[in-house]
């Protein structure tokens, strides 16, 4: 049963949560819980052995009736990595991000508790970087902002940063979702001077931010420093044992201007991102982009009849439910996401109904048009 957050007056203005906590110690890379109360042991993810990790978050599909407060001491963030409250509670931020050709190598990759990758118009794909604990002193080229990505983002009660945005996202979305699921920060509309202009790069691929000055301005215009209630929680599990992880995995998602590559790092229990072809580095932080988890979600792709002359906007079929590959820790597991409406996390079960786990740490969400051939090469998930 997934988890919801719920306000209470025994604790600060807006910090709530609803959550279980599991008393395990992690083995690579997360800090150890502090355990609240023991959830249930996750399957084995190895067909010779017994996972030593147990899941930390009890998976939910409908709001718990019976919320209860948010513990004061450390507990997952969006991420699942285990934190102080002040970080694992404190108000994300969304910003919406440009994969045109001219736009890379983009910058806050590394940063992000989460990353989105999902079509847009004109052939080409968009990203959405989630910040939550962690800061970043470059994110960029920052762009207009979409539906699809807005009803993601709204999962999380976050400050969206974004240049403008489509018909669609500008007259019905934001103003639908601001107010009880986002903090708009939009640059052409008053937020501007949270963003920068650089002069390597051209508009409108030049525009670039950080997650400080994103929230000096949101929090001085009002702005919550911690979540909003009522959002819903992930589960996950702690690092599988050496021993018992696949030797390799590989994952190839196809998109028009490149595919997403993920080669498993058995070592590090993470996996190494490329794009089309060649290593992904953050421009950020020189650093490889890496990730955690890959979820890979198919969604049935239209475009919209109401766009603007001239355009063909994407509509994505992300209400509802959907089939979805989950791979982690070198295992693939053959999911259905489901989202049951705008402000509802998008869960992800297997053939039982079972949520399955993800492990701690950034997770990229990897979404393409229904029928998309997802290749890759990983053990089977149990």
């Amino acid at each position: 049963m997934v988890r919801r957050i719920a306000a209470s007056p025994s604790l600060p203005l807006l910090l709530v949560l609803v959550m279980v906590l599991a008393a395990c110690g992690p083995t690579n890379p997360p800090p150890s819980p502090s355990p609240v109360a023991q959830a249930p042991s996750v399957p084995s993810v190895s067909p010779s052995a017994s996972p030593s990790a147990s899941a930390s978050l009890v998976p939910s599909a409908s709001p718990d009736p019976t919320p209860t407060a948010l513990p004061t001491g450390p507990a997952p963030g969006i991420d699942g990595v285990i934190r102080p409250a002040d970080l694992a509670f404190r108000t994300p931020l969304a910003v919406l991000i440009d994969d045109s050709m001219a736009a890379r190598p983009q910058a806050g990759f590394n940063a992000a508790a989460l990353v989105y990758q999902a079509p847009a118009d004109g052939g080409e794909d968009r990203y959405m970087f989630v910040y939550q604990a962690d800061e970043a002193r470059n994110i960029g080229p920052v762009r207009s902002g979409r539906p699809f990505f807005l009803r993601w983002a709204a999962e999380y009660r976050p400050g969206l940063a974004h240049y403008g945005g489509d018909y669609m996202t500008r007259l019905q979305t934001i103003p639908q979702l601001k107010g009880k699921y986002l903090f708009d920060i939009d640059a052409l509309a008053g937020s501007n001077t949270a963003f920068h202009r650089i002069k390597q790069r051209t508009a409108p691929h030049n525009a670039y931010t950080n997650t400080a000055a994103l929230r000096k301005l949101a929090l001085g215009r009002g702005m919550a420093a911690t979540q909003a209630p009522g959002f819903g929680v992930r589960a996950y599990v702690d690092d599988a044992a050496l021993a018992n992880r696949p030797a390799k995995s590989t994952i190839k998602v196809p998109y028009p201007r490149g595919s997403a590559d993920y080669t498993y790092d058995r070592a590090n229990n993470r996996y190494l991102r490329s794009v089309a072809g060649k290593a992904q580095i953050d421009a950020g932080d020189n650093k490889r982009v890496t990730a955690r988890n890959v979820v890979v979600m198919f969604m049935r792709k239209s475009i919209d009849p109401h766009s603007e002359p001239g355009h063909a906007r994407i509509v994505l079929d992300q209400i509802g439910s959907g089939p979805a590959l989950v791979f982690r820790e070198g295992r693939v597991w053959k999911a259905t996401w489901r989202k049951a409406s705008d402000g509802e996390i998008t869960g992800l079960f297997d053939a039982a109904g079972k949520e399955i786990p993800l492990v701690r740490g950034r997770t990229f969400f990897q979404v393409v048009p229904t029928g998309t051939k997802v290749t890759y090469k990983a053990a089977t998930g149990t």
